[in-house]
């Protein structure tokens, strides 16, 4: 199976979390690392592991897109006969027997492009935003409209499909999922362990530039699928409790300083947030989470349509005047 499979693992400045990547990885195939202008010894340290290097030329924009296509290239060029191939952040370490037994899925159903595991946070209780990733990676298993960055692949679907659109940077998964479903093939997330991941997130500017670039990722994929709606919902809904909202509320209390009925606006604005706050909390304890964490859970999911509709006005802004917008980093 080791020949059937190739491993591509992408990174930046990623340091000893590279190391413990590469090392859960060597065993299972050929090991392809991308590198997006490390400047900590991440090339040498990939060098010493056995993996093929991919330095990505510098004149062009970075984007985790790129780098994966840039990194199936040289994996088919290395291993023209590889049937699968496992895409790893380099923050993520890959589970043991987790590329064997998603193999073993794919093979016993055709119709699979793609599929994903369980994906668990490396320290959730670090902080409270590692610990909402924590929440977010626990999604349902069976069939999903996007698997993320670290999912095994059918190499020959992903020829089929044109692979990762190299100019997103953001949202390039669920992209490639609309596109793959369009084709007819499926993505799966699997009930098995599959990766642990290191999120490193301790700040809230940290969370602030990561749900920005989630509200750009709906913006753009909307835009590029218009036609077909794909991610109108979520945009619209970003624009709705993110832009229009509080216009509205503003606006209310605005008005109050001529007619105290105004403030019917700002109580039911604010009885609106409260209201989608507290349906976010009920879904998340019927999930089996913790009260204390579904509200925090709610908590901040209610807070991030904020960030969200500043990444749709960034994509809007930048689409407009022809602009390209630089990757929205969250790690530094």
């Amino acid at each position: 199976m080791s020949e059937q499979v190739g491993i591509v693992v992408i990174g930046r400045n990623e340091g000893e979390r590279l190391v413990r990547c590469l090392v859960s990885v060597r065993d299972s195939g050929r090991v392809v690392y991308v590198d997006s202008g490390s400047t900590d010894g991440s090339v040498q340290k990939a060098m010493e592991l056995g993996a093929d290097i991919v330095p990505l030329d510098l004149s062009r924009p970075f984007t985790a897109a790129r780098a994966r296509n840039a990194g199936l290239a040289r994996l088919r060029s290395l291993v023209p006969g590889v049937k699968y191939v496992q895409f790893v952040d380099g923050d993520c370490e890959i589970r043991p027997e987790w590329i064997t037994f998603a193999c073993g899925m794919m093979e016993s159903d055709p119709g699979i492009a793609g599929v994903c595991g369980r994906l668990e946070e490396r320290s959730p209780d670090t902080s409270i935003y590692n610990r909402l990733c924590q929440m977010e990676w626990d999604g349902p298993s069976g069939t999903v409209a996007a698997c993320g960055g670290i999912a095994l692949y059918s190499v020959d679907a992903l020829m089929k499909s044109g692979c990762f659109r190299e100019e997103m940077i953001a949202g390039e998964e669920p992209e490639l999922g609309f596109r793959l479903r369009r084709l007819g093939m499926r993505l799966v997330r699997l009930d098995a362990p599959m990766a642990m991941h290191d999120a490193a997130m301790t700040r809230f500017g940290q969370w602030f530039r990561r749900a920005r670039r989630g509200g750009h990722a709906y913006a753009e994929c909307f835009w590029l699928h218009r036609s077909s709606y794909f991610r109108a919902r979520e945009t619209a809904r970003v624009i709705a409790w993110g832009i229009v909202l509080p216009i509205v509320i503003a606006a209310s209390a605005c008005m109050a300083l001529v007619t105290p009925w105004a403030l019917l606006g700002v109580g039911a604005g604010l009885c609106m947030y409260l209201f989608t706050l507290c349906r976010a909390a009920r879904n998340r304890l019927q999930r089996g989470t913790r009260s204390a964490d579904a509200v925090v859970y709610a908590l901040f999911c209610t807070m991030a349509k904020f960030p969200e509709a500043l990444g749709v006005c960034q994509y809007a802004f930048n689409r407009t005047f022809g602009r390209r917008t630089r990757l929205i980093e969250y790690k530094r």
